[in-house]
Parts: C-alpha cells; structure tokens; sequence
C-alpha cells in the first residue's frame, strides 16, 4: 500500500465528485444563498454546515429521501441517527395524525406522556425518569441532578466525546475543535488527567476548572482523577459507545470499573445514550454490555423522530428533582412527541426489528470491509445494530487519540462519491451510518456497490 499516492488519488476525487456534486444541486444552492440572509450559515445547527453549501431535503419515505432538486437518496444519515424507524412510517404517521386533531400541546402530563415513562423505564432498566426535547437538556439536567445529590461541581468526561452544547461539556469536544483549530491539539497533555480550554467561545472560565477530561477506555485514569479530586467529583459522564468519533465500543471490564470507581468515591456514573439508546439493542447499553449506569440521558431514536429526549435512573438520584433541582419545560412529554414516540418504542421498535437491524449493519459492514481489503485502502469497520461506520485507520479504535490517526481525505471523497451514487450520507468523519426498520437488503447492497466502486476508484 503506497498511502501517499492513495492521500494524492482521494484528493483528485474529491476535487471531481465535488464538481458533479456542486453542479447537480443549484436547487440546495438557490437555497442557500436565501437562508443565509436569516440563518448563520444557511442552517439550522451548526452541523448542517455544508462546504460551500449543503444538500437541503424536501421529503423522506421509507428509507428513501429527496432534496430539493428532486434527486432520490437512499438515506443512510438517517437525521443523525434519528430515524430508525426510517421516515413516514405507517405506525408513526398514524399516531401522530391521532393526536392531531385532539391537541398538541397542553404543559400538562397527559395518560400517554405516563404510558411512555413506563415504557422507557421498562426497556432501559430505568427506576424513573423525566422527559425533555432534546440530548443537551438530558444530559444537563442528569448532570445538574448529580451535582444536587453529591453536593459536588467537578464532572469528568472522556476527551473528544460530545454531549451535547452545554456549557459544563463544552470542552475536548470534536465539533467546535475544527473551527477554532484545537482538533489536533487536544489529547496532547500526556497526563492521566487534566482539565483544559474549552472548545466553544462564550464558556465562563468560571467553569474551566470543574471539568476534568480522561481517555476512553482508560479506568485507571478515571480511578486517579477521583482520588487526587476527592470528595469534589459529582460525576463520570460518557457515551457507554462512544459515537462522535466514529465507533469506540468499551473494552471488555472497562464500564463495571467505572460503576465501581464512582461507588466507592460517591460520584454518579452517567451513561450519555443520546445516540447509542435506541440503535445497538432493544435495552440500550445495559442490555448489550450488563452494567447499570446510575442515571442515563436519551433522545434522538427514541422518538420516532419526534423532538424528544429523557434521562432517568435510579430513584435515590432521581427524587432530587423534587428537591430544589431544577428540572422543567413546556414541551416536556407533550402529546405530538410522546405519541410517535409510544408508537416508536411498542410497535415498530420490538425486539425482532433489532434482530433484523443487525442482520443489515452486519450485512454492511462486512461488504465494506471486503472493498477496502480489495482495494488496501488502510481502514476497517464497525457495526452495532442500526449503528455503524467506516474509520480510515487499519485498526479499531479506542480512544480519541486513535481518531486523530485516521485519514480524512479518504472519508471527504467518499462522501462526495457516495452521494453523487444516490447515497445520502451525514457530512463528517467523526460520524455514522444508520439503518432503518424500513431498510432492505437491497438497500445495503447498493451501499456496498457504490464504496466497492470508490475504494476501487481509490487503487487505480
């Protein structure tokens, strides 16, 4: 394998598939020079941001999406990992209309805003929990309960993860670390431990220092920073699979020690199941790996695409809401949201729609690994039920440490291959594939045809 030539050959596709890209999308374009008069960027968040501009949608059906120029995508961005029961599903669409008719919103808790508590609680393992509208408010209050029930301010985070755009997680984050070009300089330190800058502008430094950051994967580290911040850490907070830099799955024993470490220092393990939830298992994390975290943050899948989040967990944490911790919102568990998500969760989600999942993820995974051996492109994959992804490093990997050794040229051509084939991609490296219900094997083959095609493009 010559990786330079390969780097210079990525590079030249890139450049090509960008031209055929840029020149088949004038509708996104039109747009955007529109939206950019209201929107920062165009957009609506800053991970919609396309280079010049991004492809804009105008419908889903199925596993099939539509832009705005009236070109067909089979969708594997998959609203970052919202639509797992993929889009317009029959049982979601049906719910909702439902609801319609009868009201959308009350601020009061309705009967099916406590059937889908019970639901939630029932399938991860939960003793009880609270509904919000978004992964950053499930992870800001299951951090703000941890604080009140510990009396403590420091939290410790895993570097490079992401949960959400909070001020007290907003450091070694990936998304804002291009921008401000820290992404190469985090994870340098060399230390067990550290705190350090954060990696968005408008971060009181007031909290630079309550925010200790350690390796993934790395217990020992987690075990030293609560015993040289003794009795001062509220917290541990992670993605249990670790989703903002590919696909990091935890080494085997590294979750118990966490839930161990946090026990005997008194701090709170917090699962961030944002994305991980309603993707790798019927149960989430604790199904899959075996271990309880003490509070856990969802949204995204488990709202059948819905705007809706929820954190919850054992009720000795969970009581502090009544306590004088601050937990409310208008739109929590409001009747729209909570009937596609009781749809989601009872009738499309079940226990065989994971079974069939992880037959297509494997499926996948495996055609995509077959095309970068064929081709020796330096990569391999990773797949857990709907979830899954290309990372250009030969080796799995875990940490993010590991991320900053792959390639990024490759994955830049790659997409601009791929979408120029019909497949709807999400727009960085650090992201994932995601697979819905309403998939067919088919749907995965043209996948695999098309990176089969790429990685063949790539060799020459």
């Amino acid at each position: 394998m010559d990786l330079e030539r390969l780097k210079a050959r990525a590079a030249e596709v890139a450049d090509a598939e960008t031209k055929v890209l840029l020149d088949r999308t004038s509708g996104s374009k039109a747009l955007h020079e529109r939206a950019i008069k209201s929107l920062p960027g165009g957009v609506a968040s800053n991970f919609q941001v396309g280079d010049p501009y991004p492809v804009y949608l105008e419908r889903g059906k199925g596993s099939s999406v539509w832009d705005v120029d009236g070109t067909e995508y089979t969708d594997f961005h998959g609203g970052f990992g919202v639509n797992v029961v993929g889009h317009a599903h029959p049982k979601i669409v049906e719910a909702i209309r439902k609801v319609a008719d009868r009201g959308i919103h009350f601020a009061v808790t309705t009967e099916a805003t406590v059937a889908l508590a019970e639901e939630v609680c029932s399938r991860f393992q939960l003793e009880q929990m609270r509904f919000v509208n978004s992964g950053t408010e499930a992870t800001m209050d299951a951090i703000r309960v941890a604080r009140a029930a510990t009396g403590r301010d420091k939290i410790i985070k895993m570097e490079g993860s992401y949960h959400g755009h909070h001020d007290s997680v907003l450091f070694s984050v990936v998304p804002e670390a291009d921008v401000l070009d820290m992404r190469a300089s985090m994870g340098t330190d060399g230390k067990a431990w550290y705190t350090t800058e954060p990696t968005s502008k408008g971060i009181p430094k007031a909290l630079w220092e309550t925010v200790i950051v350690v390796q993934f994967n790395d217990a020992a580290a987690v075990e030293q920073a609560l015993s040289e911040n003794d009795g001062q850490v509220a917290a541990v907070i992670l993605e249990p699979v670790m989703m903002n830099i590919g696909l990091v799955v935890p080494a085997p024993g590294y979750l118990q020690a966490l839930r161990d470490a946090c026990e005997k220092h008194g701090a709170v393990l917090i699962y961030d199941e944002v994305k991980c939830g309603g993707t790798i298992a019927y149960g989430g994390t604790t199904e899959r790996f075996g271990v309880r975290p003490h509070l856990a943050a969802y949204a995204k899948a488990i709202g059948g695409g819905a705007t809706i989040g929820a954190f919850g967990g054992e009720a000795r944490y969970m009581e502090w809401v009544g306590k004088g911790a601050a937990q409310q919102g208008t739109f929590n568990g409001n009747p729209l949201s909570v009937a596609a998500g009781l749809a989601a969760l009872t009738q499309v989600l079940t226990k065989d729609a994971y079974d069939y999942l992880g037959k297509l993820g494997t499926q996948l995974a495996e055609g995509c690994t077959k095309a970068m051996n064929d081709g020796d492109i330096p990569g391999h994959t990773m797949d857990l039920g709907a979830k899954g992804c290309v990372s250009y490093r030969p080796e799995p990997l875990t940490n993010y440490r590991d991320f900053l050794e792959t390639e990024p040229g490759f994955f830049y051509a790659s997409y601009a291959w791929m979408i120029n084939r019909g497949i709807f991609m999400t727009p960085g490296d650090e992201e994932q594939w995601t697979i819905s219900v309403q998939h067919t094997e088919a749907d995965v083959q043209k996948y695999i045809d098309a990176f089969g095609e790429f990685c063949q493009e790539l060799a020459g």
